[in-house]
């Protein structure tokens, strides 16, 4: 047992960035291997049985005493002066928003909101930066007001070309997928603005080394939240390689989110990284779709040689009272989850 745990926690050393893993024993037991090495049964984690509270503005992070909160028709922001750029952009993201009506309109300019000046068209000129958006404008093509609003300077962020275009976009993409798929999804994001910068412009406007996104799912039957670190530059990872629990974004940048969660699902959410909790299948094309490798851990235990290997998940094909497809991941080889 003793060389077992080893095992895992060499694999999570090498792994730290996936945060926690499903895996099958030789037995048939599934146990969960967590970011710091430790692992738990799966049947242990199915007791859980939260009940959905209703709570107004579950997207904001919690303020801070000088935090000014920007409110626009399609998401808020808490505006940094210092780096003249936000803290964190949050909105709720529905199936619903998903659908577009509205095409971009490519009109940047100030956020009138924001008392102090925002950036200006002057400080991203030839500085060899993207426009940035935090809040995405695919994600406001719902209403002309939230399309035009998330052109204000308050919600962009100089982006390194390669990752604007990217990895960052390959996330956004993926996050309306999931939100599709979830029904409604609370999203916050933002730069990391911590420590030293350098800067753009005559307003200096901080160049961010990383940029976070956290993710709630707070719909039945399968609350789960997420979080992503990237660094802002070009990248040829799979978006798995930047997942991290909620709890790692907090302590990465120092933000409060999800805060009016109850306390007791607060803890178990933000704590939790479960990749195959969330659908990493996306269309690419008409006639292929993206597929990732997952590797395989393989070691025998000195006593009772336990093969351990990591699982891939998929929808359950069950059909719920509802007469819809279950929504649930499943590991089990008949393709149902452990309710159906």
């Amino acid at each position: 047992m003793k060389k077992l745990l080893l095992i895992f926690l060499l694999y999570f050393t090498f792994y730290d960035v996936f945060g926690q893993q499903e895996a099958t024993t030789t037995s048939g037991k599934k146990v969960w291997l967590w970011e710091n090495g430790t692992w738990t049964y799966v049947d242990s984690l199915q007791t859980w049985n939260p009940k959905i509270a209703k709570i107004a503005q579950l997207e904001l992070p919690k303020m801070m005493p000088k935090d000014v909160v920007i409110r626009h028709s399609g998401f808020s922001l808490s505006y940094n002066e210092t780096h003249e750029q936000a803290n964190w952009v949050a909105y709720e993201l529905t199936k619903e928003k998903t659908v577009k009506l509205y095409n971009r309109t490519d009109k940047f300019i100030e956020d009138p909101k924001v008392k102090t000046g925002t950036a200006q068209s002057k400080d991203y000129t030839s500085s060899g930066y993207d426009r940035g958006h935090l809040a995405p404008a695919a994600d406001m093509g719902w209403s002309a007001t939230a399309m035009a609003e998330s052109f204000y300077y308050s919600n962009m962020s100089p982006q390194n070309p390669g990752f604007n275009r990217g990895i960052w976009k390959k996330l956004e993409e993926l996050v309306r997928t999931w939100a599709v798929e979830n029904e409604a999804l609370y999203i916050a994001t933002g730069p990391v603005l911590n420590g030293s910068l350098p800067s753009i412009g005559v307003n200096k406007v901080s160049v961010p080394k990383y940029y976070y996104k956290v993710i709630l799912d707070y719909n039945m039957p399968d609350i789960k939240g997420i979080g992503f670190i990237l660094e802002n530059k070009s990248s040829t990872q799979p978006l798995q390689y930047y997942a991290v629990s909620i709890d790692s974004v907090e302590k990465f940048t120092g933000i409060d989110f999800f805060f009016a969660l109850p306390n007791e699902q607060e803890e178990v959410i933000e704590k939790t990284l479960c990749l195959p909790c969330w659908l990493w299948d996306t269309t690419t094309s008409t006639n292929e779709k993206s597929t990732i490798k997952q590797e395989q851990l393989l070691e025998q235990n000195e006593s009772n040689e336990t093969e351990v290997k990591i699982s891939t998940a998929v929808q359950c094909s069950g059909i719920t009272k509802a007469g819809e497809r279950c929504k649930r991941n499943t590991t089990n080889a008949n393709g149902r989850c452990y309710q159906h």
